[in-house]
């Protein structure tokens, strides 16, 4: 998958190409050989035909050049301390590795590929070092070219290599942020590399998440409670291209999702953390409405087409309270011309309509309570619902249902006030339908929760405690 270079970096290398270098000086003093000066001399200003035309030629010789070998350095480890020569030779490896693909295999051939590109990897902790910023581009082309995953590139280079470009995704310039995410993509060619990258979410995951976050206009601390209001954000212009929530440009968000889709390949195995650790496909309903270009819309649906169709189980009730099926049939109204996202979103309905067409009320009712978040859907107020269904709920899979409704209520939701009034709203409907279950609540701390639910400063919370703390005192003389 070919991506533009980003501006930032095509900059820097260009200016680099066009850098004179003393070359017969360094000879003299030894930072380089008569036969590596005529090795560079042969390719360097060379048309891309004649380029490639000579490297393959010499495969052997150029692997030597760059990586060396016992008793033969490489120009890299000669020129360690002439560092406008070190920049000059990682370009010139960046271009012959586009031109001639065959390198790349040769290099990983003999010896320790890694050998003299992860020093210059740690050569500064400042991400905008030429030196860093251009070996992290070669090693990142060295491995895709050749989609290699020996011990050397899974244990050693690529975790690092990770870690670096972690470090520009979480950068404040944009610029930086998208050579980063760019090359993510370009290393995520199998699932090797992107069950380590999953390995290493923290780093890597996290902060590409924190923009399609600030894309969909929900902060860090109360994301959960904004995706699940539905809040929205709008498009902004006002730059060269216009921009998402929290100024995020169309070109990153594009890069983000790239990755992201390709990481979703991996959805049978890490679908449900991603879920449960990113509410993942609450994020992608909510960038789906934002969504302002077709190809934008595209990768939002295909990831979520992988995921869904990888966790039917535990993520297709997910999507239905994420009122995903009613906003699919709202982008089938729009003129869309792209026949491939056309089918994903046909495949996604098709799912989704399967699903549903089965399910009860009270299986949404499960559904969301398992989602360990509340809102407030219909059968919370129906008491058609609570008459059919109350100690169905009680008794479901011992209990289970109940359980999870004590572990949300004890958490605060200092960001999402709501979710403590609808369970306070349930549990007073529980013990009005099922007045003799009411000891069952009372051991998972329920009754005690609902009574210091009574002091919260939140008006509906307040409002529905008092309600549900009525049910007990009016059946306060029974006995069990």
């Amino acid at each position: 998958m070919s991506l533009d270079p980003p501006t930032y970096l095509a900059s820097l290398q260009n200016n680099l190409r066009q850098r004179p270098i003393a070359w017969e000086g360094a000879v003299r003093t030894g930072t380089l050989t008569e036969d590596q000066l005529a090795k560079i001399r042969a390719v360097d200003k060379a048309k891309k035909d004649v380029r490639k035309e000579r490297v393959e030629a010499d495969l052997e010789g150029y692997r030597v050049l760059f990586v060396g070998e016992p008793g033969n350095p490489s120009v890299l480890e000669l020129a360690a301390k002439r560092q406008e020569i070190v920049q000059y030779i990682l370009v010139l490896l960046n271009d012959l590795l586009d031109t001639v693909p065959s390198l790349s295999k040769a290099i990983f051939s003999g010896g320790d590929p890694y050998r003299n590109f992860l020093p210059l990897l740690a050569h500064s902790n400042n991400p905008e070092d030429p030196v860093t910023l251009l070996t992290s581009t070669v090693m990142s082309k060295l491995m895709s070219t050749a989609r290699d995953e020996s011990d050397a590139t899974v244990e050693r280079a690529l975790p690092t290599l990770f870690s670096y470009f972690a470090s520009l995704t979480k950068n404040s310039d944009a610029g930086l942020q998208d050579i980063g995410v760019q090359e993510y993509s370009r290393l995520l060619y199998g699932s090797v590399s992107r069950m380590q990258f999953w390995a290493q979410r923290s780093e890597t995951v996290a902060p590409l998440i924190d923009i399609l976050r600030a894309a969909a206009g929900v902060g860090k601390d109360n994301a959960s409670a904004s995706l699940w209001s539905g809040t929205s954000s709008t498009i902004r212009s006002g730059g060269p291209e216009a921009s998402l929530g929290g100024g995020v440009g169309l070109q990153l968000l594009y890069h983000v999702l790239l990755v992201l889709w390709q990481l979703s390949f991996e959805a049978a195995d890490i679908g449900d953390e991603l879920n449960d650790e990113y509410d993942i496909v609450l994020l992608y309903t909510q960038l789906l409405r934002l969504s302002p270009k077709e190809k934008t819309t595209r990768l939002l649906v295909s990831t979520l087409n992988n995921l869904l169709s990888n966790n039917q189980t535990s993520l297709l009730p997910i999507a239905v309270l994420a009122r995903l099926p009613a906003l699919l049939q709202n982008l089938f109204g729009r003129q869309l011309s792209d026949p491939d996202l056309l089918e994903e979103l046909s495949q996604l309905r098709d799912m989704l309509e399967e699903y549903t067409k089965n399910k009860t009320t009270f299986d949404e009712y499960v559904a969301e309570v398992h989602s360990g978040h509340l809102r407030w859907s219909p059968p919370h107020r129906s008491t058609v619902f609570w008459a059919e269904n109350a100690r169905k709920i009680m008794d479901h899979e011992n209990g289970d249902l109940v359980k999870r409704l004590a572990e949300i209520m004890a958490k605060p939701w200092d960001h999402d006030k709501a979710v403590l009034a609808i369970a306070c709203n349930d549990i007073g409907n529980l013990v009005r339908e099922v007045p003799e279950k009411r000891y069952q609540l009372e051991k998972l701390g329920l009754k005690r929760r609902i009574m210091e639910l009574m002091g919260e400063a939140d008006e509906a919370v307040r409002w529905e405690s008092l309600k549900a703390l009525g049910g007990w005192l009016k059946y306060s003389f029974d006995t069990k």
